[in-house]
């Protein structure tokens, strides 16, 4: 009895609403009623001049009740929500009550009342007036009564984009009160539009005049809300709204607006790939899907945040076989769950658990799953962890390299892609060094296997583990500081999708040996990442937050470079990718080098590892010369 009285508890508040809801129908039934005895009136006067007994009207209205009862049923009049109702409600309405008067009119001359034509004319235009009209007057008055905030507590939004787009996201502001946002102002670039009104919200001005328009408005937050614009035009509309101290947000882009409606839990913060103006990556379809649909694919390091987007894109082509590698369970079950959710029984995913450091487990792997191309993501990437434990960077990045690379060539894959970093430039890092020394490595395999060893080299990537966005992001949502490194210090970004459609575009081009670079774009300062962010945050640089400088970090220089100062870049057919000319490397070299850090890493003597680093990559330089270098 006890869980029965709870559960009736539970169920109570439902019901109150339920009954509630079916008391606003027969209100609105009751109306309609209304409306339809006054309609009548209304046309028999106008078509007598006289007043009407109501013996003579009241079967015929009772008759034009019940067909226009169960005409508002059928076109659901009364199950939408009015609070929320639109132009399409408006239509149901209208059609409900015109296509209800043909059979009144057949009824009628079933039973033998006869009104001229011209009565269903009026009859009918003052049926539909005073329908609509009584659910407009109602939604106004829920509108009113619901938006009890002061205007101290709503935030004024200025709208950029007096399109389709803008007039979704100024309805959605009005149908959601309690969000406690309000569309003052509008701007668009579109000056014939100058003057008018969306949804009563009047268009102020052009881009060029957001610095004015924010202060005479004062605006509280702008959101961007053009969705079909290339990636430029939105950098240079958002980057004229960084002087503002406003909050900016953005809708999604066109093709992810479903069923041509703008969902308000969609419009997010401007992000920082907002700002970075890079159009979409192009990419060669069915150059792709020749290498890899029907492939057995491997990607080592298939949980981290390249493995996991590499997993997404290349189940797209239809691989035979996916191969998931991971030493660490909790991502790779995660992307594995993510794409059984999404492929369900249309991908043969298989996942595995596993070091690539170890030679039998790994040989076993391979010799199993016979992969026809590995995509080698797995490393350890973190610049000043492995200052601190370099060891660790050897073993994963130079030796877990190696087992892989002489696997996929024992094994004939046909073609292994190293994904490698600008950090292998000039390094000044163990982490950048071991990475070199894996290009160097794969490069000296291609001379005598049949597998294609390739590798592809590019910067940082936006929102990747260790990136500095979500550290940044952090310290804003704590209030600050925001800690950067050096004033001086710069990067290049990508976003990951982007990195990754271009790597498998890369791995579709290689012939073996070369070293693909990526177009990174243009360069950016970290202190600019970091002030726009607590700007489009809707917080002012040095007031809200405060930005501090915590000095480089071990191994860290002020700048990346993408090429090594022997190579050159040769074209390819794709506009974002290019090849290093390949650098002549001495293998006798390189195996007396691994050999003598197998011995110091087996024996754990770090205190050589620095010398036959350099010895191994001629590049290796200590940060503070590359920096004096760059100054």
């Amino acid at each position: 009895m006890y869980e029965k009285s709870v559960d009736s508890r539970e169920d109570t508040p439902r019901v109150n609403m339920l009954d509630r809801y079916r008391v606003r129908q027969v209100i609105l039934w009751f109306l309609d009623v209304c409306s339809i005895l006054v309609a009548f009136q209304l046309s028999l006067k106008l078509m007598l001049g006289e007043q009407v007994g109501v013996k003579v009207w009241i079967i015929p209205a009772f008759i034009y009740i019940v067909i226009n009862t169960v005409s508002f049923i059928l076109f659901k009049c009364y199950s939408t929500l009015w609070r929320y109702a639109g132009e399409e409600e408006i239509i149901y309405v209208f059609l409900a009550c015109l296509l209800g008067i043909v059979p009144v009119y057949l009824v009628y001359k079933l039973v033998g009342i006869e009104y001229p034509y011209l009565f269903y004319i009026l009859n009918g235009i003052f049926v539909v007036s005073l329908t609509i009209g009584i659910r407009i007057f109602y939604r106004a008055i829920r509108l009113i009564t619901e938006n009890t905030y002061s205007k101290e507590d709503i935030s004024r939004v200025l709208i950029i984009g007096g399109g389709i787009a803008g007039g979704m996201v100024i309805q959605e502001l009005k149908r959601n009160p309690n969000l406690r946002k309000s569309a003052v102002a509008i701007i668009d670039d579109d000056k014939n539009k100058l003057g008018r009104r969306i949804h009563n919200v009047k268009i102020v001005g052009t881009t060029s005049d957001i610095d004015d328009i924010v202060q005479i408005y004062q605006i509280d937050e702008i959101i961007f809300s053009i969705a079909n614009i290339s990636k430029m035009d939105k950098k240079e509309i958002l980057d004229s709204c960084k002087n503002t101290n406003c909050k900016i947000k953005t809708i999604p882009g066109i093709y992810e607006i479903i069923d041509g409606k703008v969902d308000i839990k969609k419009i997010r913060d401007v992000e920082i790939e907002d700002l970075l103006g890079r159009e979409p990556v192009r990419v060669d379809l069915k150059e792709i899907s020749n290498y890899i649909t029907n492939r057995v694919v491997l990607i080592t390091g298939g949980g981290g945040s390249i493995g996991s987007e590499l997993c997404r894109q290349i189940a797209n082509f239809k691989p035979k076989q996916l191969i998931i590698l991971d030493n660490y369970e909790n991502n790779a079950y995660s992307i594995e769950q993510e794409l059984i959710r999404k492929y369900r029984d249309k991908l043969n995913l298989k996942t595995i658990i596993a070091s690539i450091r170890e030679e039998k487990r790994m040989d076993s792997i391979f010799d199993k799953y016979r992969p026809d191309v590995v995509f080698h993501a797995a490393a350890h990437k973190h610049v000043p962890l492995m200052e601190s434990s370099p060891g660790e960077a050897i073993k994963n990045n130079i030796f877990g390299t190696l087992n892989v690379a002489k696997l996929a060539s024992k094994y004939k894959s046909k073609r292994f892609v190293l994904i490698s970093t600008d950090k292998a430039v000039n390094p000044t890092n163990i982490m950048g060094a071991t990475k070199r020394a894996a290009e160097m490595i794969i490069q000296t395999m291609d001379e005598s296997s049949s597998t294609e060893f390739v590798a592809v080299r590019f910067g940082n990537v936006l929102g990747s583990n260790g990136s500095v966005i979500p550290l940044f992001k952090r310290q804003i949502e704590e209030g600050g500081p925001v800690t950067v490194t050096h004033p001086d210090i710069i990067r290049y970004f990508m976003t990951i999708p982007e990195a990754v459609g271009l790597v498998i575009q890369a791995g579709a081009m290689a012939k073996g040996g070369e070293i693909f670079v990526l177009d990174m774009g243009e360069p950016v300062r970290i202190l600019d990442l970091a002030k726009n962010l607590i700007k489009f945050s809707g917080f002012e640089v040095g007031v809200d937050i405060q930005i501090e400088f915590s000095g480089l970090r071990p191994g860290e220089k002020l700048y990346e470079e993408l090429l090594l100062s022997e190579e050159g870049l040769l074209d390819t057919e794709h506009e974002k990718i290019f090849i290093g000319r390949p650098i002549d490397v001495n293998r006798e070299k390189i195996t007396e080098c691994l050999n003598l850090l197998k011995e110091v890493i087996d024996n754990e003597d770090i205190d050589k590892i620095q010398v036959i680093m350099r010895k191994l990559v001629k590049t290796y330089i200590n940060p503070e010369e590359a920096n004096k270098k760059h100054r």
